[in-house]
């Protein structure tokens, strides 16, 4: 069976769990997380691949470029990625990858944009194994409310902060990480 080398790290947003596969980056996610087995499973089964705990360049230079994104230095990733799922899933996710660094777009706007329902826009958005990668933390509620992410509100809130006060000019908010 093939293998899938997997890293944790603890970040400024909490603790996440790297995955790279065939030189490819297949999960990059909150460790903690309602789906997190039903997620690695989907991922192992559909790369007939297991977990195994070990180093690899590729996760190192994903937890650089993540603790880059945290910090404001970085708005997107430049990582080969291999996300893991349905058919459906995937254009979620392609579409959820056109939404600009500091911009938000709304579950029912991006269901009209593909043609599909709200619910499936939340599915595909929930099984994202590519936190970050792929930023479902940019989908808002019709009303700009905070809804539905893996990491959890707190986490989304803050990841928007991080972007907004990196889009304008003279951020509010200069300590978005507190240490302690």
């Amino acid at each position: 069976m093939s293998e899938i080398a997997i890293q944790q790290m603890r970040s400024r947003i909490g603790d996440v769990i790297i995955g790279a596969f065939n030189g490819a980056i297949c999960l990059l996610d909150f460790r903690y997380r309602k789906q997190r087995e039903q997620i690695d499973r989907r991922i192992q089964a559909g790369l007939q691949a297991r977990f195994v705990e070990r180093s690899e360049p590729l996760l190192v230079q994903a937890m650089a470029q993540l603790e880059q994104f945290l910090r404001g230095e970085r708005r997107s990733f430049s990582l080969p990625l291999r996300p893991v799922g349905t058919e459906l899933q995937q254009r979620v996710w392609a579409a959820l990858a056109q939404i600009e660094y500091g911009h938000t777009t709304s579950y029912r706007q991006l269901a009209q944009q593909l043609g599909v329902s709200e619910a499936t826009v939340a599915s595909a958005s929930g099984a994202n194994a590519l936190a970050l990668c792929v930023p479902c933390h940019r989908l808002l509620g019709e009303r700009g409310e905070l809804i539905g992410y893996g990491g959890g509100q707190a986490i989304k809130q803050r990841l928007l902060r991080l972007e907004q006060s990196v889009c304008t000019p003279n951020p509010i908010t200069l300590d978005l990480f507190p240490i302690g």
